[in-house]
């Protein structure tokens, strides 16, 4: 492509950081989960209600069984009995319904946020500069809008479920002590074990979990990498190494949940133990109290369910803990992606531009991805409108930079040079007004999922099928695509794969000239596309860039000799501008290229042509 990428550049700055891990409560991502969850404030409050009444039907059933036993069965008062069994059933029916509307209206309220997140996420991921995509992997990007909104959204439920939990402790311990001040206070002689034990155990888990999540996205990373270069990998049968390679980072993905699940075992059998050691103290010491008439039989027992209930919010709240964290830590992630502002954007003084004529001109333009190390420096080039320039040089020159400029791709700094379109900076008019009027074709055609003719019509979609097919025929691609069964309406399969390179790369032709631009920019166009399609291709354009700008970048003698203006780049400086013939005279780079390139491609054709 002839350029430095910027891939590369600020490689650390730019990646969002996937070690934050967080606190089980973050003030300011709950705060920023507010207006999500707003406009589900009526649902938020039935899940609330219920989830009270849930708790207190729980709380509730241990005094019963004790009334049962000590007011009813003790003094054989059947009847008594047979209205405590009857409100004993009807709060087991009230503990599922409740329970019942606590999940739905949650469920309700999460995957609305889940919704709007994911939307939100979606639009601001297409706001983006070209220089954020430089800097941060799709596979991570994939993991916030997938992964992170997903955990986010389990904070809700997760929530409620913990209030709930905090409110039985509350309750429970409150209850036992009224039963027995002196045997609540034994059962509680185990809450100290647990609570060291949780203290030493979170830091371990802690880092367990960011060991997970940071090789689940290293391994994202590797998955989108080799699936998007799969043509590659086994053009030069890379297969292999890159198994062996992604058993590496899957090897690492392994450990690392093996570990922290081994830590989450280890937490399991503790929680249980010590439930166990407070029921048999209740049991030990409740019996003699039952023995000196100081404490009933149905108390006892009421006193063992609740202590067994006890612990139950505990082994739950351990077990939230770990994912209030994640959702805490996905939270940190997805506000971090959508406060990251993009790198372009309109000023707000920032005018439309009128129907362009297509005059370009840099004024001493410079750009860097990395500071200090410029790609482009000091450039000053004016294109007249309706002129053909094709821009040449070597790798890494700056050929592609230039484009993505002028295309404002990037911006130029403003201490740094000027571009104008038509005499407007574009850094001060609306990008849409120019991305409109100005149409791109690239080396790699890139076609979406939909029929040929959404294709055509993506970035112009009130083109009417007449103008459609005139494009089409204009670009040579019409014929093979009426031989389709299906024509127009051909279904493409993922980046047009069901189309060969050539055939995709015609279709980029037609979506290109649709759009009727002013300004035509082709970086390596027709490199993938057979001598006999470029030809007649030239032929086309030669008659649809009449009237119109054109930037060229291209290594083929046909198209760079049919240029108004050739532009040699080299090292981010123009070298040279002119015409074939005036560049060949001065016998400067231009000429050095030709012979070492064009001329042997010109002599390896019949005939000597090319």
């Amino acid at each position: 492509m002839g350029t430095q990428t910027p891939s590369s550049a600020g490689q650390g700055s730019g990646r969002m950081e996937e070690d934050v891990f967080g606190t089980a409560f973050n003030y300011r991502i709950v705060s920023r989960m507010i207006p999500y969850v707003r406009p589900y404030g009526a649902l938020v409050g039935v899940a609330v209600a219920a989830m009270l009444v849930f708790t207190a039907t729980q709380v509730a059933v241990p005094w019963l069984i004790m009334e049962g036993i000590d007011g009813y069965i003790r003094t054989d008062d059947f009847s008594g009995l047979t209205l405590l069994v009857a409100f004993f059933i009807g709060n087991a029916m009230l503990n599922w319904g409740t329970s019942f509307t606590q999940e739905l209206a949650i469920a309700r309220v999460g995957q609305g946020v889940l919704y709007r997140l994911r939307g939100e996420l979606f639009s601001h991921l297409q706001r983006q500069s070209v220089s954020f995509y430089d800097k941060n992997e799709v596979g991570r990007l994939m993991s916030r809008v997938l992964g992170d909104v997903y955990q986010l959204q389990e904070f809700l439920g997760v929530a409620v479920v913990t209030v709930g939990d905090l409110l039985s402790l509350v309750g429970i311990t409150a209850v036992v002590m009224i039963l027995s001040l002196k045997l609540g206070l034994i059962s509680m002689v185990t809450l100290p074990i647990l609570i060291i034990f949780m203290a030493v155990w979170q830091p371990l888990a802690r880092g367990a979990f960011i060991r997970v999540r940071r090789a689940a996205s290293i391994v994202n990373g590797a998955l989108n990498e080799n699936i998007a270069g799969v043509r590659i990998v086994q053009s030069v049968n890379r297969q292999e190494r890159n198994l062996e390679q992604f058993d590496e980072l899957n090897g690492e993905n392994l450990r690392s949940n093996l570990q922290a699940t081994r830590l989450s075992a280890g937490v399991l059998p503790v929680v249980e133990i010590l439930p166990a050691i407070s029921i048999a103290l209740v049991i030990f010491f409740g019996a003699r109290l039952v023995g000196a008439a100081a404490l009933e039989i149905g108390a006892l027992v009421a006193f063992v369910m609740y202590i067994q209930r006890f612990f139950d919010p505990i082994r739950s709240l351990t077990m939230q803990y770990t994912q209030l964290q994640r959702a805490m830590a996905s939270g940190v992630r997805i506000f971090e992606l959508l406060d990251n502002q993009p790198a372009l954007v309109d000023a707000e003084d920032a005018i439309e531009l009128p129907r362009l004529s297509g005059d370009i001109e840099l004024k001493n333009v410079s750009h860097c991805y990395v500071p200090g190390q410029d790609v482009l420096s000091d450039v000053n080039l004016h294109i007249q409108p309706g002129q053909t320039v094709a821009i040449i040089g070597p790798t890494g020159a700056g050929k592609t930079t230039l484009v993505s400029l002028i295309a404002r791709f990037y911006d130029v700094d403003r201490d740094r040079g000027a571009i104008l379109v038509d005499g407007h900076d574009i850094r001060d008019v609306k990008r849409k007004s120019l991305a409109t009027q100005m149409s791109m074709v690239l080396q790699e055609p890139f076609l979406f999922t939909g029929t040929i003719r959404d294709n055509i019509k993506y970035g112009h979609p009130a083109a009417t099928d007449e103008q459609m097919i005139e494009a089409s025929k204009s670009v040579g691609a019409h014929d093979f695509i009426s031989r389709l069964e299906d024509g127009y309406e051909t279904f493409l399969q993922e980046r047009g794969v069901n189309l060969s390179v050539g055939q995709r790369q015609l279709v980029s032709f037609a979506r290109a000239i649709v759009a009727d631009p002013r300004i035509l920019v082709l970086d390596e166009a027709t490199a993938n596309i057979d001598s006999y399609t470029e030809m007649l291709i030239q032929r086309a354009l030669s008659k649809l860039l009449r009237g119109r700008t054109a930037i060229v970048i291209a290594h083929r003698l046909s198209t760079i000799r049919g240029a108004d203006q050739i532009v040699v780049l080299n090292r981010g400086r123009i070298e040279e501008v002119g015409t074939h013939d005036h560049l060949m005279d001065a016998d400067g780079l231009y000429a050095h290229l030709y012979a070492m390139n064009f001329a042997a491609l010109k002599d390896a054709m019949p005939g000597g042509r090319y």
